[in-house]
């Protein structure tokens, strides 16, 4: 099969990294279906020689692993909190009201369009999760109920909607069809608009061994570097940049139109006041020198990166070799993407951990994918008073330990799995 890369479609004929067969890390079990045959795909990450995009196949079309998402943005304190701080940094910053609009793409199920709305400023939600979409639509968050790309970025401009502040948070990653999905974005923003966008950033992955972080639902990965080249091929220029703690180290791009944007600062299309009061490169030209003193275009850096995966792997599976066999007792805490990556390459099931539990009521009740490991409520920690209690949305690792906290009541530790195992007292 000649795969081609998704961008620029060059041939991708280098790997960078093989996580074996795996299910579709959302695709969760219920009591009736348990014995069912499960669908398992390969989980084999390329990158392009050319563009340097990080990327894995599409085997599932994004209706059948979208359409009825488990995972809500509002089950996690730590990501509200980001929102909010976002909210306010936005209104600030571009001196947004209620003459403007703010678009989200993935808005899922209102989590950050509802602090807009709260400061009165007119909100559009594009959620192609029907179950997402009305939790949104319930908290008043207008959500058309579609997948975004060119076609509907035009049906919302005949229907006169047009973006003062265009939003996607984690959701680059998760788009087959990139050229599609970026020159919508290009179509339905205002001439003089902004862009922002946040994603897990691929040198942190590489730096940080965060293999957890790629799964099917994840179709790409992306460098600074190369996600300046993608928006600039749809006209869209890349004017600010900020790294995040976020998921591990993520980046938040500012964008503008290409004609909106001047050599030092961004300007509105009718080129009066600045919208931003920074130049636009100093950022921008650090994180690139950085990106390329990394590595970042050079397909060594790729291909050691499977090796260091692997030696990962050993390391927690002598971990938890290691304490299952003095006796100790291993839960999981949450029901992440991540954690299914982790726990399927890494072949543990129930003989490692009892069970995983998580806030969320979407998915208690459940069984993880692959793995069958049953879901609980939190609760179940207190009940069983387990030895290790292994978080695996490790991202907010913080906010977890602060909730669980009392396992130190019976002596319960913490433990994180990536980029290293680490005991935590």
């Amino acid at each position: 099969m000649n795969k081609k890369c998704r961008f620029c479609s060059q041939s991708l004929r280098y790997s960078f990294v093989d996580l074996g067969m795996s299910p579709l890390s959302n695709a969760y079990l219920k009591e009736t279906n348990i014995q069912d045959m499960e669908r398992f795909y390969p989980l084999h990450a390329y990158v392009c020689e050319n563009c340097f995009l990080v990327q894995l196949e599409e085997f599932e079309s994004p209706e059948n692993i979208f359409n009825d998402y488990a995972y809500l943005s509002s089950y996690s304190d730590t990501w509200l909190k980001h929102a909010q701080t976002y909210t306010e940094l936005m209104i600030q910053r571009l001196g947004l009201n209620s003459t403007h609009l703010v678009v989200e793409l993935a808005s899922n199920d209102g989590y950050l369009l509802q602090y807009f709305k709260k400061k009165g400023i007119p909100v559009l939600g594009v959620e192609p999760a029907v179950n997402a979409a009305r939790v949104a639509e319930e908290k008043g968050i207008p959500t058309v109920t579609k997948f975004f790309g060119v076609r509907t970025a035009r049906e919302l401009i005949e229907g006169g909607k047009q973006a003062d502040l265009l939003v996607g948070n984690n959701v680059l990653a998760h788009v087959p069809d990139l050229n599609d999905f970026v020159e919508g974005m290009n179509i339905l923003l205002k001439p003089g608009g902004v862009i922002t966008m946040e994603f897990p950033h691929l040198m942190q992955l590489i730096e940080k061994k965060q293999f957890d972080t790629i799964y099917h639902e994840h179709f790409s990965y992306f460098s600074f570097t190369t996600v300046e080249r993608v928006f600039a091929a749809h006209g869209l220029t890349l004017f600010d940049v900020e790294e995040l703690t976020t998921h591990g180290g993520s980046l938040r791009i500012y964008a503008c139109h290409k004609h909106a944007c001047h050599k030092d600062v961004c300007h509105k299309a009718d080129d009066s006041k600045p919208i931003i009061d920074k130049p636009i490169t100093e950022r921008i030209a650090e994180l690139k020198r950085r990106e390329e003193a990394f590595g970042i275009a050079n397909l060594k850096t790729y291909q050691g990166f499977a090796e260091r995966v692997k030696e990962t792997k050993r390391k927690i599976l002598h971990f938890c070799i290691l304490f299952k066999e003095e006796g100790k007792r291993i839960v999981g805490y949450g029901a992440p993407a991540k954690g299914n990556t982790l726990l399927n390459y890494c072949g543990m099931r129930t003989d490692f951990l009892d069970y995983t539990v998580d806030l969320s009521p979407h998915k208690q009740g459940h069984f993880l994918p692959g793995t069958h490991i049953p879901i609980e409520h939190p609760d179940k920690v207190r009940e069983t008073k387990p030895d290790y209690l292994a978080i695996l949305p490790w991202n907010i690792k913080d906010e977890i330990m602060m909730q669980m906290d009392y396992i130190r009541e019976w002596g319960g530790k913490f433990v994180v799995l990536i980029p290293e195992v680490e005991i935590i007292p």
